[in-house]
């Protein structure tokens, strides 16, 4: 063994800093990883998800390891859910030395789902992300965020028009952050019954008939959708605090309809 064996390599990224200044988040963005999530109705899901994971950084080091994100990564193999996602974020701020975290897990979830009339099946695709947070002092805070499309309606046109009404497809974001196990099936259940209409992968001609005159039978502005999701999250205790957002793609015009409510339950009044 020479002399260069011997000799240690250098930790810059452990070495001091001067300028005084923390760094609130420090890690890696968008690394894909293989993972498993938990299925409602078939156990396990397989997909692929794009992490976030970022810890703080104390003013006198110079800089994080990021090698040891990804040895948290692969070394959980790939079973992430909102059970083990705390479990996780703590070995990270443990392994990162670091006093805060967070850690973010975005992606395609999918639901096999039955047409309302034919009864023919066909999966539907959601976007979820979990996000979890380590604060100051150690307590976890869990974040769970699905976007659900469906169909609204507009009232006015129903009412002014003699034939027929303009619709569109929509996106409703719901932010929650939860006290206790929601699973994702839930909350998609939750605000597909507030819109005009939910949607489905594969639709015969009966099931087109049926969407069609539902949707024109429970039509809703953009502020209806986020007041009626709003109502089912106030009523479940299992939600601390929410963001909801709808977005319509407005067939008649060349812009979106939006609105948002975010309400923290534990605050008073």
């Amino acid at each position: 063994m020479n002399v260069r064996d011997n000799m240690a390599i250098a930790d810059v990224q452990g070495s001091a800093d001067l300028r005084q200044l923390p760094i609130n988040k420090v890690g890696i963005k968008s690394i894909r990883h293989p993972i498993k999530v938990l299925d409602k109705s078939a156990g396990m899901q397989y997909t692929v998800a794009v992490f976030n994971m970022y810890v703080s950084l104390p003013h006198n080091f110079k800089g994080t390891h990021m090698s040891r994100f990804i040895e948290i990564l692969n070394a959980h193999e790939r079973e992430i859910s909102v059970e083990s996602f705390e479990d996780m974020l703590r070995e990270t701020v443990v392994r990162l030395e670091a006093e805060t975290g967070h850690i973010e897990v975005s992606f395609p979830y999918f639901i096999n789902k039955q047409a309302p009339v034919s009864k023919v099946a066909s999966l539907m695709d959601y976007e979820v992300s979990f996000i979890g947070e380590i604060l100051e002092g150690g307590a976890y805070r869990q974040t769970l965020k699905i976007v659900v499309p469906v169909t609204s309606l507009c009232p006015c046109s129903k009412k002014i028009s003699d034939r027929g009404a303009h619709n569109q497809r929509s996106h409703v974001t719901v932010t929650a952050t939860t006290n206790s196990f929601i699973w994702i099936e839930e909350l998609v259940q939750m605000i597909e019954g507030q819109a005009s209409c939910e949607l489905y992968g594969l639709l015969k001609r009966p099931d087109e008939k049926f969407v069609t005159e539902r949707a024109y039978d429970h039509p809703k502005f953009v502020e209806d959708m986020v007041r009626d999701v709003a109502g089912v999250m106030n009523a479940d205790p299992r939600i601390d605090a929410y963001v909801v957002e709808a977005e319509n793609f407005e067939s008649i015009h060349n812009h979106s309809a939006y609105a948002l409510i975010e309400c923290d339950k534990r605050k008073p009044g």
